[in-house]
C-alpha cells in the first residue's frame, strides 16, 4: 500500500455538525429521527441533509485507493438558480444551496469509497502510518455552503452490518501494508455519531475491528458530540479487554471551519462558537482528543481577512483544547462555491496564504497543525516553485518546524518564517 500525502489527517472528511448541552441527550431522538436541520426536533421525523466540505472527490464503488482520487465533475447549475443571491434566512439557504446541486451517484453499501495509507505526525512526534477509511454513509443532517460530501453519502437510513462490513472490506485489501498502520481514521462523509448514518448496534463490531490500532480517529458535528460518543468509547475499552489489548484512543475531529461569528452564521452549518466550546468541553470532560478543521479563506472574506481568521480561529481551537488542527483551503465543486465565486463572494485562497496560516500555527506550538495536501495543485500560482513549496509544506506537517526556503526567481515568493 502506497504512502501518499494526506487529505486532512480531515479529512477534512472531516465531520460536521452541532453541540449537545454537556451531560444532556441530543436534540435527535436516539433512532435518529426528528433531527431538523438545525439540530433540532422536528415534528414531521424527516432528517434533513447534513454536509461537511472541501471539494473532497474519488470514483464510486468499487472503493477506491489514493490512486483513484479524482475531484468530482463540475455539478451542473439551472441558470435561474446560479443568478440567485445567496439568502439571508436559514430556511432559504438550504433551499439555495440543494438547487445547486448535480445528481447524487449511486453508491454500494458493502464497499467503502476508499481505503488508503498516509503518514502523520503523532503527538510523541514519531511520523507513523495511518489506515484511512472513507466510509459509505447517509449524508449528515445538514446542508453546509461548502460541503461537497454529500455527493458519496447516501439518502436512506443505513442498515445495521454495512459500516461493519466496510471496515472489514478495507482492512482485508490492506492487510498487506508495511510498516502496519499505527492509527485508524474512520471518516464518512457526515457524522459517526448519527445513528442513522453509523447504527449504535454496529459500535461493537466496528470497535472489535479497531482494536490493535493506538488510536481511533472518527468525525463527527458538534451537535452529535455526547452520550454515543462516550457510548463508542465504552466499546473500545468491552472490546480490547476481550481481546486482552490496550484500549486505542479515540479522538473526535469537529469542524470549527471559522472563528468568524458572523461567516460561521453565514455558512449554514447551525453551528455558534458556543455551541463549538460546549462540545470541547464535553471532550475533554471525559478524556478524550479533540481535532479541529478549520478553512482557510472561507467565503464572504478577503485575502487579507482569511489570513487574520485562518489565525484567530487557531487561536480559538486551542483555547478549546484542541490538540490537532487541521488547514483546509475550501475546493470549489458543490456548485453552491462556483455560484458564490460568480457574485464575487468567494475565492480558493492564494498558496501564501495557506503557508503563513500553517506557519503562524506552528509557531504557536500549542498542538500539532497540519495542512491539508490534497489536490493542492489547484491552488500552484507559479508553476515554477510549486513543486518545491508543496514539498515544504509536507516537511512542515512532519516535523512541525517551518521550512525556509529561497525566494523563487520567477515569482518572488518565499516560505515565510512563523508569524
Amino acid at each position: 500500500m502506497q504512502t501518499v500525502i494526506p487529505r486532512s489527517p480531515l479529512g477534512p472528511w472531516l465531520s460536521r455538525e452541532g453541540v449537545a448541552q454537556p451531560g444532556a441527550a441530543e436534540n435527535c431522538a436516539s433512532d435518529g429521527t426528528n433531527c431538523a436541520s438545525d439540530g433540532t426536533e422536528n415534528d414531521a421525523g424527516a432528517t434533513s441533509n447534513r454536509a461537511r466540505t472541501y471539494g473532497f472527490g474519488l470514483r464510486p464503488g468499487p472503493f477506491a485507493t489514493d490512486s483513484t482520487r479524482v475531484p468530482p465533475a463540475p455539478p451542473t447549475i439551472r441558470r435561474d438558480a446560479a443568478a440567485a443571491p445567496y439568502p439571508d434566512r436559514a430556511a432559504d439557504r438550504d433551499r439555495w444551496i440543494l438547487a445547486r446541486r448535480g445528481p447524487r451517484p449511486a453508491h454500494d453499501l458493502r464497499q467503502p469509497h476508499a481505503a488508503f495509507v498516509e503518514t502523520e505526525r503523532a503527538a510523541n512526534g514519531e511520523i507513523v502510518p495511518v489506515l484511512t477509511v472513507l466510509l459509505t454513509s447517509r449524508e449528515c443532517p445538514w446542508r453546509c455552503l461548502m460541503c461537497d460530501l454529500w455527493q458519496f453519502t447516501v439518502e436512506g437510513n443505513i442498515p445495521p452490518g454495512a459500516i461493519a462490513g466496510q471496515l472489514r472490506a478495507a482492512l482485508a485489501t490492506t492487510a498487506g501494508a508495511t510498516p502496519r498502520p499505527r492509527q485508524l481514521k474512520l471518516y464518512n462523509g457526515g457524522s459517526f455519531f448519527d445513528p442513522r448514518a453509523i447504527p449504535p448496534a454496529d459500535y461493537p463490531a466496528i470497535a472489535a475491528q479497531a482494536v490493535g490500532f493506538d488510536r481511533v480517529i472518527v468525525e463527527c458535528h458538534p451537535t452529535l458530540v455526547g452520550r454515543r460518543t462516550l457510548a463508542f468509547q465504552d466499546s473500545l475499552a468491552t472490546q480490547a479487554a476481550a481481546a486482552n489489548r490496550v484500549t486505542p484512543a479515540l479522538e473526535v475531529a469537529m469542524g470549527l471551519e471559522t472563528a468568524h461569528p458572523g461567516v460561521l452564521a453565514r455558512l449554514n452549518k447551525r453551528l455558534t462558537l458556543d455551541g463549538f466550546r460546549r462540545a470541547a468541553d464535553f471532550l475533554r470532560e471525559h478524556g478524550l482528543a479533540l481535532r479541529v478543521f478549520i478553512l482557510v479563506k472561507p467565503p464572504f472574506l478577503s485575502e487579507p481577512e482569511a489570513l487574520e481568521w485562518a489565525c484567530r480561529s487557531l487561536d480559538f481551537a486551542f483555547d478549546g483544547g484542541a490538540s490537532v488542527a487541521v488547514l483546509i483551503p475550501p475546493r470549489p465543486g458543490n456548485g453552491a462555491l462556483e455560484a458564490l465565486a460568480a457574485a464575487g463572494d468567494f475565492a480558493p485562497p492564494k498558496f501564501a496564504t495557506l503557508e503563513a496560516a500553517l506557519a503562524y500555527g506552528v509557531g504557536l506550538r500549542r498542538g500539532r497543525v497540519f495542512a491539508d495536501l490534497w489536490d493542492l495543485e489547484r491552488f500552484a500560482d507559479c508553476p515554477a516553485c510549486f513543486a518545491a513549496r508543496q514539498e515544504r509544506l509536507v516537511r512542515t506537517n512532519h516535523e512541525q518546524i517551518v521550512q525556509a526556503g529561497p525566494a523563487c526567481p520567477v515569482c518572488g515568493s518565499a516560505q515565510p518564517a512563523a508569524l
